[in-house]
């Protein structure tokens, strides 16, 4: 099995790409400490090599942010045998499926929802999986939309200026009744 490995545009995170299906379709998971991950038994191997402060689960990846004492140098071949060692067993990405988060928004408002939700699926996400990360919608109301980041684009330091001159300008232009985005934890 052979794992490719990019780096992302935030440098304390790596982007590993292991030639198949991590989450596929089922959506992303996020995992910000060892607790966080107790469904899922590959990010719990990967959490059990020490220095790994968040593991995400993507579509066809896998990216891995380590705590600032730890060094790329040891930890990546270490979390690259964990990867292997995990799909080479043929074990679940996940036990169970998760609870899906809540959306808040006024169901006045589910035509610009779905505005939103396109143009973020079909212009953003694409792009964000590309750096190893995940938005995901979580609100509207008023004119401004909640997104929350997932992966390397959480803790990322240009993830807010991404958010603001990218996401917000481009929403604003399609969707008229957008005047601001706001990144929310959760």
């Amino acid at each position: 099995m052979f794992i490719e490995t990019e780096g992302t545009p935030n440098p304390a995170t790596l982007k590993f790409l292991p030639g198949r299906e991590v989450m596929g379709t089922s959506g992303t998971a996020d995992f910000a400490s060892a607790e966080a991950a107790t469904r899922s038994p590959l990010a719990t191997r990967i959490f059990a090599l020490g220095g790994v402060a968040r593991v995400f689960l993507g579509g066809d990846f896998v990216t891995v942010t380590q705590t600032e004492a730890a060094d790329w140098a040891q930890l990546r071949p270490q979390v690259l045998g964990a990867i292997m060692d995990h799909f080479m067993a043929g074990l679940p990405v996940l036990d169970s499926d998760g609870d899906a988060e809540a959306e808040e928004f006024d169901d006045a408002d589910a035509e610009i929802v779905d505005q939103i939700k396109e143009l973020l699926d079909t212009r953003v996400r694409p792009a964000v999986a590309g750096d190893g990360g995940d938005i995901v919608f979580r609100g509207y109301r008023d004119g401004v939309v909640k997104l929350h980041l997932q992966g390397a684009c959480s803790g990322c330091p240009s993830s807010r200026a991404t958010l603001k001159h990218g996401v917000e300008n481009m929403l604003r232009h399609y969707v008229p009744e957008v005047v601001a985005v706001e990144q929310v934890d959760a």
